[in-house]
């Protein structure tokens, strides 16, 4: 395989529109989800309109051995990658105490843990030959506390500080660490979590615009990302640094409150 990039969460959303976007510049893939139909269906599409190669990888990056697993599995298979692109992940609606703790101690696993040994393990390899990139898919949940998402917020903060430290500990190397933010997208996400009936998922941005962006910033070794945000969250962003924090986390509640 050549130029190759391994994208988790592959199967919808984010992840299988940044799959196209790879295979479209003749680039080879590894797409590691859960859902095995899915990324058979992906791998035929894609494999027939593109002419590149796609190996699958069914694996659920819940449960702890996961990752290491699927490096083992790559590595077995003589493939070196180019680009990991760590996109799987989920979140949960309601307040902190009232959640099933297992629903999120498995957001912490897959949004924190599997992206970080993911990381750990390709980074290595990346340092030594010198070349490499990795793109984290993050979020704008990342600048704030998130009452009534208070673990996908949290995760999501760790995966851009990560991220950031990342970057300056590889600046004396060729190998960089790109941390897309997306904000309210059109994918599985805002479903299954919930968001889809709150004020902030009203407007969604496409799933392929958030892709092309990170893809792009990836590809030009930039540090973070910012992308599908209309202009008036735009401006709410830029005051979360002048906004007290009261006033900001009820802010912040308002937009994950259901709107029945």
């Amino acid at each position: 395989m050549k130029n190759t990039a391994l994208i988790t969460g592959a199967s919808a959303g984010i992840g299988k529109e940044l799959a196209y976007i790879h295979a479209e510049k003749g680039g080879d893939l590894i797409l590691v989800a859960r859902r095995k139909e899915k990324l058979e269906e992906l791998k035929t599409d894609i494999e027939k309109k593109h002419s590149v190669k796609v190996m699958i990888i069914t694996k659920d990056l819940g449960l702890a051995n996961a990752p290491k697993e699927v490096y083992d599995e790559v590595k077995a298979a003589g493939i070196e990658i180019d680009y990991l692109i760590n996109n799987a992940g989920f979140g949960g609606l309601g307040k902190f105490h009232e959640r099933a703790w297992e629903s999120d101690l498995a957001m912490i696993q897959l949004n924190v843990i599997a992206l970080t040994a993911l990381s750990r393990f390709f980074l290595d390899d990346f340092v030594k030959r010198n070349s490499g990139k990795i793109l984290n898919v993050s979020s704008t949940a990342s600048f704030a506390p998130g009452p009534l998402q208070a673990v996908y917020f949290a995760t999501k903060a760790f995966v851009t500080f990560f991220s950031n430290a990342l970057t300056e500990e590889l600046s004396d190397t060729n190998v960089t660490v790109t941390n897309l933010m997306p904000g309210a997208t059109e994918t599985e996400f805002a479903k299954v979590s919930g968001m889809d009936k709150t004020p902030g998922f009203q407007k969604p941005f496409s799933a392929y615009g958030v892709a092309k962006d990170g893809y792009e910033g990836m590809l030009k070794g930039k540090m973070d990302v910012i992308s599908g945000l209309t202009f008036s969250q735009k401006m709410m962003l830029s005051m979360i640094p002048f906004t007290p924090k009261r006033v900001l986390i009820k802010q912040m509640r308002k937009f994950q409150e259901v709107k029945e």
